[in-house]
């Protein structure tokens, strides 16, 4: 009885290990240049093709870029470099900018890899520094439209890993993050916490020292129209579109009222359409012609 209970066990714990998953393989940071952290399973998921526009395309920002490519750059090269946050106006190329100077600073050594969290996965920010801190390669984290609401604890974890945690942070990494607020945190929340609190001074201290920790604060404000121009201008003769000056200018002015805005994103939704609209005519066009010849 007793062998017959030992080869059940045996066969059971056989088939448990064929019903487990295999082993995750250990990932080669040489496969990709950029990644996205997946928290569970924990995993980086490599990208094979990075959705950005080139860094020149994008205008009215001269200063923001140059801030933050010499910072990459520096970072890139083995040398020290700061957190940085981008902060402002909606559409003004904030996150275009992260993922097109990660492309001119890694360009041609490779050493530079671009891995994106997600806001929602920022309290596994520390299992991924982790998996990241024995690599030999030097990390671009970057997170987009990050920002905290009144309920999240989710900020203690960036936190500690921007300064102050024991390990501190490593340094084969940088965290680049954007936002539509300065202080991550939305003003009618910092009103309500002085309001209520004994100490009005205190009560946000906290939550209002998490963008005191990065390094660098590099502003996005909203463009004036000639700044519009030049955005609908690059982006119309980097795709070559068979439009006049006057008429380009005419109807990029006619899009932006029919928005309520004037921005980088604006622009280029307005190209994608413009294109869409010649692109079609042209083959009308050309259909009209190959029909009249017979």
């Amino acid at each position: 009885m007793e062998q017959e209970l030992i080869e059940l066990a045996r066969r059971i714990a056989e088939a448990l290990e064929r019903l487990a998953p295999p082993p995750p393989q250990p990932l080669d940071f040489n496969t990709a240049d950029a990644f996205v952290w997946h928290p569970e399973p924990p995993r980086l998921a490599p990208v094979a093709v990075v959705s950005r526009v080139e860094i020149g395309l994008l205008k009215g920002i001269d200063r923001q870029r140059q801030i933050l490519l010499d910072n990459t750059r520096r970072f890139a090269a083995g040398h020290p470099a700061n957190n940085a946050m981008l902060w402002g106006a909606r559409g003004m190329g904030k996150s275009s900018l992260v993922k097109a100077v990660h492309a001119a600073a890694n360009f041609p050594a490779g050493r530079l890899a671009l891995v994106e969290i997600h806001r929602e996965d920022i309290a596994s920010l520390p299992v991924l520094l982790e998996l990241l801190r024995a690599s030999e390669r030097r990390f671009l984290v970057f997170c987009d439209d990050l920002s905290f609401e009144r309920e999240d604890t989710d900020y203690k974890a960036l936190k500690s890993i921007l300064e102050g945690g024991i390990e501190g942070r490593p340094d084969n990494l940088l965290f680049y993050a954007t936002s539509n607020r300065r202080h991550l945190m939305p003003r009618e929340m910092i009103e309500n916490e002085r309001a209520t609190a004994i100490n009005p001074s205190e009560a946000t201290e906290e939550k209002v020292s998490l963008s005191d920790r990065f390094g660098l604060w590099i502003g996005f404000h909203h463009c004036d129209q000639e700044t519009f121009f030049a955005m609908v201008d690059g982006y119309a003769e980097h795709l070559r579109l068979p439009i006049g000056a006057e008429a380009l200018h005419a109807e990029a002015v006619e899009w932006s009222v029919t928005r309520g805005a004037r921005s980088g994103r604006v622009a280029w939704q307005f190209i994608q359409d413009l294109a869409g609209r010649l692109g079609a005519a042209a083959e009308e066009h050309s259909f009209a012609e190959r029909r009249a010849r017979g």
